[in-house]
């Protein structure tokens, strides 16, 4: 399944790096989100929605009442709706860094199961029934966890998936998950980004950071993202505003000015072009848990 590049969103994840995880834990009615991808690995649980479609790459499918996937880096993924006629879609999702778990202990003999577990995570891994069953309890306690529980949490789950039996690998071996970070230039202009946002940021002064020219960088970014310099700016910046929404009691316009926009006006027409409806919509319509550790 071949999906040209403007039709895919790369999700910008609120999650620093300073954050070890995400965890949503919610209730809806439909699912609204494209198809995706994302440098971190996604574990999501998805219950209450039979006969909507999973997409994992160049595999698409009919979902059952319950299902759990873990997806890897940059690989293509979403759920759309489907046949699915129900309106109370329980949804767990958690993300987290690739890097979280450090290479060296990846391999000490001890993490084996976990080591293949992510490494296999690059086809989309469908876990059986019984093992969604199993794991579910721990799924909905993870986002009622704080600071190190919610790592332990974590990599508890993470080895009782890894030994677990009848797992299916989704997409075949030779799909093309491309590095959205994998040259030097993109890299730099990312983490430029990231340190900056809560601030005014011009192509150029990326640019002369980069000692490109600005029609490079646009590019660049066009070429990654498909989507313009200023389009990917508000991408993450919004990406944060919705987290804070939800996480915080902050009025509407100091998490505008917390995330680089000074116009509430600017920050409202925004959002509401990136969700789908006005800020204090977002807010008022969120049902669930988000956490961030």
């Amino acid at each position: 399944m071949n999906r040209p590049v403007n039709k895919i969103q790369r999700e910008i994840t609120p999650l620093s790096q300073g954050d070890c995880l995400l965890v949503f834990d919610r209730q809806k009615s439909k699912f609204d989100f494209p198809i995706h991808f994302h440098p971190e690995f996604e574990l999501n649980f998805i219950q209450h929605a039979i006969n909507a479609e999973r997409v994992v790459g160049d595999h698409k499918s009919m979902i059952t009442d319950a299902e759990l996937v873990l997806v890897g880096p940059n690989l293509y993924h979403g759920w759309n709706d489907g046949k699915c006629k129900s309106e109370k879609i329980h949804e767990i999702t958690i993300q987290f860094h690739r890097d979280l778990i450090h290479e060296n202990l990846l391999a000490r003999n001890m993490m084996k199961p976990i080591r293949e577990l992510l490494n296999n995570a690059s086809h989309g891994i469908l876990f059986s029934e019984e093992t969604t069953q199993q794991i579910t309890p721990q799924l909905q306690q993870l986002s009622k966890k704080n600071g190190l529980d919610t790592f332990i949490g974590l990599i508890s789950i993470l080895h009782v998936l890894s030994v677990s039996e009848n797992q299916r690998l989704l997409c075949s071996g030779d799909m093309n998950t491309t590095d959205f970070e994998n040259s030097n230039q993109i890299k730099k202009a990312f983490e430029y980004i990231a340190q900056n946002y809560q601030e005014k940021i011009r192509i150029n002064d990326v640019a002369q950071y980069l000692n490109v020219t600005e029609t490079t960088l646009s590019r660049l970014i066009k070429k990654r993202t498909g989507k313009s310099f200023v389009d990917f700016l508000n991408d993450y910046r919004i990406g944060f505003a919705s987290r804070w929404l939800t996480e915080t009691n902050q009025t509407i316009s100091e998490i505008a000015v917390r995330c680089g926009f000074y116009n509430i006006s600017n920050f409202n027409r925004i959002f509401r072009k990136n969700k789908g409806c006005t800020p204090s919509q977002y807010r008022e319509n969120f049902s669930g848990i988000k956490r961030v550790s």
